[in-house]
């Protein structure tokens, strides 16, 4: 958090897997800044919101699929209705590949289709549902979140790396259109995140990851909020289509040689 810093100061945001992780810090961090903001999530728990609220700010919690465009037609309606206006989306919803292999050759249909519906589809009907309320709005600005599996390869991630590739390209695409007409449109590229998601893996994987940054340890949640919080500032007012890896310095280790 960063008390007394109020650079969004009455917009209102929309921020997607804001439960936990990422998505969670992203959430109170803009509101830290002075945002209202709508999570929206698969689960039925809001605490994100309750911690917004008690912390003094504006919020709500809405249980939704990311991969259903009338799903994101409800969440958008949320944030416009309960406060007038829609100025930031955070495109943090995401999953890997539960079903088994995620390489080429041995990646099913199963698990091809739940990564790419959710880490792609979902940012692309996120964003198709709310840059017209932008539009409405005067302007606004989307941050999805990539990967750096999608900016290299990286073992039994072949799915994962396509969908978020796919938001990269995604990314400046829709930066390109809409740019003109005030949207800008920016990806984050995480390291590895220090997360819920990490919960189950060893102490030799740990240092591994570790190992790949050049700033020694995991990142952690809120330096991807903060790296968010900038894009969606008038600080960044001159960036739209940018990729910006918050990685420790993993792919500068990683390129050289």
């Amino acid at each position: 958090m960063s008390p007394g810093i109020t650079r969004l100061e009455g917009r209102v945001a929309v921020v997607t897997g804001g439960v936990q992780g990422i998505g969670r810090a992203v959430a109170l961090r803009l509101a830290a800044e002075g945002a209202a903001v709508v999570v929206g999530d698969l689960q039925d728990d809001d605490s994100t919101v309750k911690q917004i609220v008690a912390d003094g700010g504006q919020g709500s919690h809405i249980v939704m699929d990311t991969r259903q465009r009338g799903e994101w037609k409800r969440l958008i309606d949320e944030a416009v209705g309960g406060f007038g206006r829609l100025d930031m989306l955070a495109n943090i919803a995401g999953v890997t590949n539960t079903f088994g292999p995620d390489t080429v050759v041995d990646l099913d249909d199963n698990g091809w289709d739940h990564v790419i519906d959710t880490d792609l589809r979902g940012v692309w009907l996120g964003m198709q549902a709310a840059i017209p309320r932008m539009l409405d709005a005067g302007g606004g600005s989307i941050v999805n979140i990539g990967s750096m599996a999608a900016l290299k390869g990286l073992e039994n991630l072949a799915a994962y790396s396509a969908a978020k590739g796919g938001v990269v390209s995604l990314t400046q695409q829709a930066a390109m259109e809409y740019g003109p007409r005030g949207i800008r449109v920016n990806c984050i590229c995480p390291g590895t995140i220090d997360t819920p998601i990490l919960a189950g893996i060893t102490e030799s994987m740990r240092e591994n990851f570790t190992a790949a940054h050049i700033i020694p340890r995991l990142g952690r949640a809120e330096d991807i909020a903060a790296a968010a919080a900038f894009l969606f500032s008038d600080d960044a007012a001159f960036c739209t289509g940018e990729i910006l890896p918050v990685d420790g310095g993993w792919n500068t280790k990683g390129s050289a040689g």
